[in-house]
């Protein structure tokens, strides 16, 4: 394991000495007998920690830790004070040192602060790394998409990543809703703030108050004590309520009044708690219907829509799949260690063919059973799903057949028919394009006049 970088910083040749050697078995410690010294090694170099008497020839040992918290603010800085100067040492700490030790300093409860000043700062760092990988992997950039309806989609959230505007994201199960969700929270200057997810389905009505809003100790059977709700747990950060069509009718009147008056109270309590959440919510439902249909309220339904994000299904997007088959398995080759390169031509033809009732869930699942099943560096259909082959023989027949004369006008109008004459649809079904069926259509006499 590399040691910890540790820079030393005192006029006196002694105590650098005594304090070098009571750390050079676990750290690499560094050397510096004044500010201006520190100063020049701490910009050539990396150190993790800085320990430094405050009082020093030039600059002091308070203007070297300025220095330091100005361009490093979570580096930590040990300062060491003659019994004399304690309230000097104080003053440091307010200006971010980590401790302060007094002389002559005692070997022992050297290394125990320097033990948890380390800690800290290595906790501190992976809080930030993660932070910085959450944000990268959920920024707009991320979600993958060429197509001219993605980059739409990326258009607005630039856009209302920026406001603090209520959200609505409507589309099928598994075309993404929570990735652009975290991705419009991760692009928002409530980043570094909780994104808090809801998952309106899965909860029991019976208990959701108490988990969006909280409870008081007593307030009901079972509760022995104060419960936080997830709306509280969000506060100034963002709030993703998931499948809010399946939310509660009597639970959609009090997430109203919580939109409008902007603060709760937690169940069984008096308490009136401001609260700044933005919410952004999704569905699958249509809930202008729903609306219509009396099973949601169309107060809360003005209110969570102020900007609608559609994302549009798999099928109506195709021009991505190959980008994203390829993205699934790059990920794929960095988890697993495996290394594969790509898929056959016919495969991706199959892909383009499926419907993808399933979405991009759908699309990744399959990709990761055909990793796991393939032991060569290219995947084959023989790796694919039976509904997908199935698919990809009934395509082969049709298309066998389209060149033959006799048969090409009943296959059309067959698959017409089926898809209500939709062109796209029946397009897809017979594995050829839109404009090549308009072709065929109009050689047949097929085309509304």
């Amino acid at each position: 394991m590399q040691k910890h970088n540790i820079l030393v910083v005192d006029d006196e040749k002694n105590i650098l000495k005594v304090v070098s050697m009571t750390l050079r078995s676990l750290y690499e410690v560094d050397t510096a007998r004044s500010a201006e010294e520190a100063i020049e090694k701490f910009n050539q170099h990396t150190y993790e920690l800085v320990i430094t008497d405050l009082k020093l020839p030039g600059k002091s040992g308070i203007d070297l830790l300025d220095y330091i918290k100005s361009r490093s603010a979570d580096l930590p800085v040990i300062m060491i004070t003659a019994f004399g100067t304690i309230e000097n040492a104080i003053n440091a700490m307010k200006k971010g040192a980590f401790n302060y030790l007094t002389k002559p300093v005692n070997p022992d409860e050297l290394q125990t602060v320097i033990r948890e000043a380390l800690e800290k700062y290595e906790l501190r760092k992976e809080n930030i790394s993660l932070k910085t990988e959450l944000k990268q992997k959920y920024v707009f950039s991320s979600i993958i998409g060429k197509s001219a309806e993605m980059q739409e989609i990326f258009d607005t959230i630039r856009m209302v990543s920026k406001t603090q505007s209520n959200i609505l994201i409507i589309g099928e199960s598994g075309t993404g809703k929570e990735l652009v969700a975290r991705a419009v929270h991760y692009s928002s200057n409530r980043a570094e703030k909780p994104i808090v997810t809801i998952d309106c389905a899965s909860i029991p009505p019976e208990i959701m108050e108490s988990e969006l809003f909280g409870h008081e100790k007593g307030a009901f059977t079972g509760a022995h004590e104060r419960k936080t709700g997830l709306l509280e747990h969000a506060d100034e950060g963002t709030v993703f309520l998931d499948e809010i069509g399946e939310l509660d009718i009597n639970l959609q009147k009090k997430l109203l009044r919580f939109l409008q008056e902007r603060e709760i109270q937690r169940v069984g309590g008096t308490q009136r708690i401001k609260l700044n959440v933005r919410i952004v919510a999704a569905t699958n439902k249509d809930l202008e219907q729903e609306v219509r249909d009396k099973r949601f309220r169309e107060d809360l339904y003005y209110r969570l829509n102020v900007v609608t994000i559609t994302m549009p299904a798999l099928r109506e997007r195709k021009d991505d799949i190959p980008l994203l088959v390829n993205h699934f398995l790059e990920r794929l080759n960095q988890i697993e260690g495996k290394l594969i390169t790509g898929f056959d031509d016919n495969v991706i033809s199959a892909f383009l063919r499926h419907s993808w009732p399933g979405n991009v869930r759908e699309l990744e699942n399959v990709v990761e059973r055909a990793y796991v099943l393939c032991p060569n560096i290219t995947i084959s259909l023989k790796y694919l799903p039976d509904k997908i082959l199935q698919l990809t023989d009934e395509h082969k027949e049709s298309l066998d057949q389209m060149n033959l004369p006799d048969t090409e006008k009943k296959l059309i109008v067959k698959a017409l028919n089926s898809m209500a004459w939709n062109q796209s649809r029946a397009a897809e079904v017979l594995g050829i394009t839109r404009k090549q069926l308009r072709t065929k259509m109009q050689r047949h006499g097929l085309l509304p006049g």
